[in-house]
């Protein structure tokens, strides 16, 4: 792992005219593959499946799932095997470039139906999952359990001390919890849901945080989740051009892009310190390289 991940700061007029300044914790350069938070919500989920002995790790995904590419490579760095219980079986016809690379890296792919899938929380359907893969410890999707949470604690620690906001894009909610439970009180929190009508990620984030300084901005879906529109993708080419930081079109693009929407509709105050967090999963632009003009 990358340990001198920092803060990129980036210059543009409107941010000149607002005094703002802003800037990017580059999680993407943490490592290749276990980029953004996503070793943080593995961390202490490993730990635990070496220190009782298991021989693999079992989580769940869907077919442009970072987190399942992060699980498949951690588990092999870490000698162990890893299996993922894939949403959809539509998601076995035509592989995504991100399960192409699960399964380079020795992941078993299981397909089930999305009514199967829904069962991943469910008290039944773990025990069964226990019974048949009883040396593989399973992770919940997106390691959305308290070790995510506390792992992804660890990322307020790389961040400047004199903030106002920390901005950050939304999946599950666990590294938004974790940095929440991180920060001082006093430091704003906006996240931005990835899928459309995320205002549901409210009742987790309520539940798991000791904090109520924070807010979701849940208009910018573009669509849903792995879902962009034209707009969506010339920001990305735009930003890229203007400052030389590849954003990922599921996640970080999408909370960049409502960033800077906010900041021309004055809904973030002038003379702010803001830091946004690249939560990683570049991979997941294979499936748009055609359109990106970099």
């Amino acid at each position: 792992m990358n340990t001198k991940v920092g803060v990129d700061y980036i210059e543009s007029d409107v941010l000149q005219q607002k005094n703002i300044r802003l800037g990017i914790l580059r999680l993407d350069k943490l490592h290749p593959l276990v980029s953004g938070n996503k070793w943080y919500k593995l961390k202490d989920n490993i730990s635990k499946a070496l220190a009782v002995g298991k021989k693999g790790l079992l989580t769940f995904g869907g077919a442009y799932s970072n987190h399942l590419l992060a699980t498949a490579a951690a588990a092999q760095a870490f000698g162990l095997g890893s299996k993922a219980i894939v949403r959809g079986f539509h998601a076995q016809e035509n592989l995504s470039p991100t399960l192409m690379k699960c399964a380079s890296l020795g992941m078993e792919l299981q397909f089930v139906s999305r009514e199967e899938y829904d069962k991943k929380n469910d008290e039944n359907y773990l025990h069964h999952l226990h019974h048949t893969n009883p040396n593989y410890f399973i992770i919940p999707e997106g390691g959305d359990n308290q070790d995510g949470i506390n792992g992804a604690a660890a990322i307020a620690g790389l961040l400047p001390q004199n903030l106002d906001t920390v901005a950050l894009a939304v999946g599950t909610g666990t590294t938004f919890c974790g940095i929440r439970n991180g920060l001082p009180e006093e430091v704003n929190m906006l996240g931005f849901p990835a899928m459309k009508g995320g205002e549901y990620l409210a009742t987790p984030i309520e539940q798991n945080t000791n904090c109520k300084n924070w807010k979701l901005k849940s208009d910018y879906h573009f669509g849903g989740f792995a879902k962009h529109k034209p707009a969506l993708i010339d920001f990305i080419n735009n930003f890229y051009h203007q400052h030389k930081i590849p954003l990922d079109f599921v996640y970080t693009a999408k909370m960049m892009f409502g960033i800077f929407d906010l900041i021309s509709k004055d809904e973030l105050p002038n003379g702010i310190h803001l830091v946004c967090i690249h939560t990683g999963g570049l991979q997941g632009n294979d499936s748009i390289k055609h359109l990106l003009l970099y």
